[in-house]
C-alpha cells in the first residue's frame, strides 16, 4: 500500500467517524435536521394553525333588500345564528350596508369567513371577516332589538308651517318672503326679461293699536 493510498484511507475513516458522531448527537437530542456547518442540531418546532375562538363576523357591502330577516334565512344554512345586527341611520332607518353576524360555533364562523368572502350577491361582493374577541366593542349589541322608526319630514315641515306665531314672528316671516321676492325680481331683470311681477298681498302689516284706559273721574 503506497503513501497516497494510506492518506486517502485515513481521510475516509475520519469522515466516517465524524458522520457517526453527528448521527449519535442527533439521536441523543432528538433533532430533525443536521447542522449546516458544525455545531449541534436544533429541533424544529411544529407551528400548527391557531385555534379560532371568534364567533363574530363583520359583513360589508350588504346590498339593498338584504336585511335582517333575509340575512338570517341565508346564513342559518351554515349553522345556528346567535344574533345579528345591520347598521342603520338613526334618523331615516336606512341601511348603512354593513353589519355583524354571530354564530354559536366558532368553526362555523371560520368556514363562512373562508368560503363566503367576496361572494357575489345582488351585484355586490360580500366582504366577510372574522372579528377577534379582543376587538369586539362592548357596546356592539346595544339597541340590537330596537326598531328605528324613520322621521316623517313631511309631517315635521307641516307642523312647522302651521304652528301659531306671534306678531313678531309673523313680521319676520313676511320680511324674509319680501327679501326673496326682491332677489327674484333682480334676477329676472338681469336676464333681460320684461316681466312685471305681481305684488305680494299682505306685505304691509297694520301696526298694533295702543289702547289707553282712563280712570273715570267723579
Amino acid at each position: 500500500m503506497g503513501a497516497k493510498e494510506k492518506k486517502a484511507l485515513k481521510k475516509s475513516l475520519k469522515k466516517a467517524s465524524a458522520q457517526q458522531a453527528i448521527i449519535a448527537t442527533r439521536e441523543d437530542k432528538d433533532v430533525e435536521f443536521l447542522p449546516l456547518v458544525g455545531g449541534p442540531g436544533k429541533k424544529i418546532v411544529e407551528s400548527g394553525e391557531p385555534v379560532n375562538k371568534s364567533t363574530l363576523l363583520y359583513i360589508g357591502h350588504i346590498p339593498h333588500g338584504f336585511y335582517e330577516e333575509q340575512m338570517e334565512g341565508f346564513f342559518k344554512q351554515f349553522g345556528t345564528v346567535k344574533r345579528l345586527k345591520i347598521a342603520r341611520n338613526r334618523k331615516t332607518g336606512k341601511s348603512k350596508h354593513y353589519g355583524f353576524l354571530e354564530f354559536i360555533n366558532p368553526e362555523v364562523a371560520k368556514v363562512v369567513a373562508d368560503e363566503m368572502n367576496n361572494y357575489l350577491l345582488f351585484e355586490h361582493n360580500l366582504q366577510i371577516q372574522l372579528v377577534p374577541p379582543e376587538k369586539v366593542h362592548p357596546k356592539l349589541w346595544k339597541r340590537v332589538n330596537r326598531t328605528i322608526e324613520p322621521v316623517n319630514f313631511v309631517e315635521v315641515a307641516r307642523r312647522r308651517h302651521n304652528k301659531e306665531r306671534t306678531l313678531q314672528e309673523h313680521q319676520k316671516m313676511v320680511q324674509a318672503i319680501l327679501k326673496r321676492d326682491e332677489k327674484r325680481r333682480e334676477r329676472i331683470k338681469e336676464a333681460g326679461i320684461d316681466y312685471e311681477c305681481p305684488e305680494i298681498i299682505g306685505k304691509i302689516q297694520p301696526k298694533a293699536k295702543k289702547i289707553k284706559f282712563t280712570e273715570d273721574q267723579d
